[in-house]
C-alpha cells in the first residue's frame, strides 16, 4: 500500500505511474480530496478519462477497486445491501423441525450480519486489509434522484443505517470518485458534499502525450496525425464527439492495420472507432474527411513565429 501524495507534484507522479496524463488542476483537485478525506466529483464528456482516474488511484496506491456502476432504477438492494432471504427461510425451516429456537429469538437471528448480502456501497465502509478502498461511482446522473438523496448520508459521513441491525460507519473513509456525464444535473446537495472538477476535453499537446503513454511506440509523424484530426472533429458539429478513449482506439486500430499515414481512404475504413453514430459517420465521411485532412495539412506547412 502506498502513501497519500504530500503534495501536488506528488500527485502527478502518482498518476504518471499509472499512465494517467493529468493536467495541474485536475493534480491539485485530486490531492485535496485524498488529503481531505472528500469525495472527487468528476464531470465532463463521456471518454475523457474520468473513470480511469479511480482505476489509476486503486492500481498505484495500492488499494482494492469497489464499482457501483450506475443506472436508471439503481436501488438499495443493487447498490447498498440485501437480505440472503433463502438463508433465511431454510433458518426458519431448520427452526421449526428442530423446535430448538423461540419465535422471538428466530426474528432476531434471521436478521443477523451472517444473513447479509453486501453490495458496493456497504463493501466500501467495511475495514480493509491494505487500507480504505477506492469506491467509484460511476455515472451518477443515469441514476433516479430518490437514490441521489440516499447517497447524502453515505457522503456525509460515511456511515449506512440498516433497520434492522442499526448504522454501520466506517472506520476511516473510503477514497471516493463521483463521475457524471451531465445527461441530468446532479443536486447541489450532493455537490456541496464533494471537490469538483469539470474534466474538459484535452489539448492537442496533452492529448498526444496521452497516445505517447498509453501507445508506446507509435510513430511520432502518425500519432501528430491522428490527434490533428481528432482535435478538428470536435470542432464539427457532431451528436457524439469522439473521446480520448476513442482517439486511442483508433491510434490502435491504424497500428494493427500497419496503416503509416492517414488518408482520406483510411478515415473512410475506420470511422466506426471513432463515431458511433451513424449520422456523424455519414457527415465526415468522404469530402469531409478529405477536407480535415487538408486543413491538417495545411497547418503543418504553416511557417512558425
Amino acid at each position: 500500500m502506498s502513501p497519500i501524495p504530500a503534495s501536488v507534484d506528488d500527485t502527478l507522479e502518482l498518476l504518471a505511474r499509472g499512465h494517467y496524463v493529468a493536467d495541474r488542476p485536475l493534480a491539485t483537485a485530486l490531492f485535496l480530496a485524498l488529503r481531505l478525506e472528500r469525495p472527487l466529483f468528476l464531470e465532463g464528456e463521456a471518454g475523457v478519462g474520468k473513470t480511469e482516474i479511480a482505476k489509476v488511484l486503486a492500481e498505484t496506491l495500492g488499494r482494492r477497486l469497489i464499482r457501483l456502476q450506475c443506472y436508471e432504477g439503481l436501488d438499495v438492494a443493487s447498490a447498498v445491501y440485501e437480505w440472503n432471504y433463502q438463508r433465511q427461510m431454510l433458518e426458519i425451516r431448520l427452526a421449526e423441525v428442530t423446535g430448538e429456537t423461540s419465535k422471538e429469538a428466530l426474528s432476531q437471528d434471521i436478521f443477523d450480519e451472517r444473513f447479509l448480502i453486501r453490495r458496493p456501497l456497504l463493501q466500501a465502509l467495511e475495514r480493509h486489509e491494505g487500507g480504505p478502498p477506492v469506491l467509484l461511482i460511476d455515472e451518477l446522473d443515469r441514476t433516479d434522484e430518490p437514490f441521489e438523496a440516499y447517497l447524502l448520508e453515505v457522503l456525509s459521513d460515511f456511515q449506512i443505517t440498516i433497520p434492522e441491525i442499526g448504522t454501520i460507519r466506517a472506520e476511516r473513509p473510503p477514497i471516493v470518485v463521483i463521475t457524471s456525464n451531465r445527461t441530468r444535473e446532479i443536486h447541489d446537495a450532493l455537490k456541496r458534499r464533494c471537490f469538483y472538477h469539470w474534466v474538459d476535453y484535452p489539448t492537442l499537446e496533452r492529448e498526444l502525450e496521452i497516445v505517447r503513454v498509453r501507445i508506446p511506440g507509435i510513430e511520432e509523424r502518425l500519432s501528430r496525425q491522428i490527434v490533428a484530426f481528432v482535435q478538428e472533429l470536435r470542432k464539427r458539429d457532431l451528436f457524439k464527439l469522439p473521446g480520448v478513449a476513442e482517439t486511442l482506439d483508433w491510434a490502435r486500430a491504424l497500428l494493427t492495420l500497419d496503416v503509416l499515414e492517414i488518408t482520406p481512404e483510411v478515415v473512410n475504413d475506420t470511422l466506426g472507432t471513432l463515431l458511433k453514430y451513424q449520422d456523424d459517420i455519414l457527415k465526415i465521411r468522404g469530402s469531409e474527411a478529405a477536407r480535415i485532412l487538408e486543413e491538417i495539412r495545411a497547418k503543418a506547412r504553416e511557417p512558425v513565429g
